[in-house]
């Protein structure tokens, strides 16, 4: 089984505030449905006081979105402490072959440094991260363009691992 990972975020540096963190088990092999998953939304305010970074453009960028958008990503209902969100997605992580993210550095190179900075060690090698985003370029990408639902982390996971289990199965791309 492989893991979809996908998070939001106030920058685009190593060091952001993250917004919100989704992630999903799914076959790349099938068409299966994708389902179960984890979607966790960190104490902003605790990564502030970290030292965690807000970038004023990304802010901006967060506010000229869809109001429900909007809400759910920067809204503080059902926020758990960072230390919760990491040891619950290292528990997720158990057993997984690949971890694929749109790129290797955004989505992994934040939770990286988050987990760092909270003195906790990622459930993950390096051997194992995967790259949606050059999948999609080489092949193209299938994902619908302006479905509903984008920049929720969760949604996010499942389009991006339906997009590339469309691929392997288009290309016939065996275990």
């Amino acid at each position: 089984m492989d893991i979809m990972l996908d998070i939001e975020t106030l920058g685009t540096c190593p060091d952001c505030v993250v917004l919100t963190l989704g992630a999903v088990k799914f076959n790349p092999y099938t068409r299966e449905d994708i389902a179960g998953g984890i979607y966790c939304k960190p104490d902003v305010d605790d990564q502030i006081v970290r030292g965690r970074i807000v970038r004023e453009d990304t802010m901006q960028w967060w506010l000229d979105q869809a109001e429900a958008v909007r809400e759910e990503a920067l809204g503080m209902e059902d926020r758990i402490p960072v230390t919760q969100m990491l040891q619950e997605l290292n528990r997720f992580l158990v057993g997984v072959k690949n971890i694929w993210a749109q790129g290797t550095v955004f989505d992994i190179g934040i939770l990286e440094h988050l987990y760092k900075q909270y003195d906790m060690t990622p459930n993950w090698q390096y051997w194992q991260i995967c790259d949606s985003r050059t999948l999609f370029k080489v092949h193209g990408d299938p994902r619908v363009k302006g479905k509903e639902g984008l920049h929720n982390a969760l949604e996010d996971c499942v389009s991006q691992a339906q997009a590339v289990q469309h691929i392997f199965c288009e290309l016939g791309i065996e275990k």
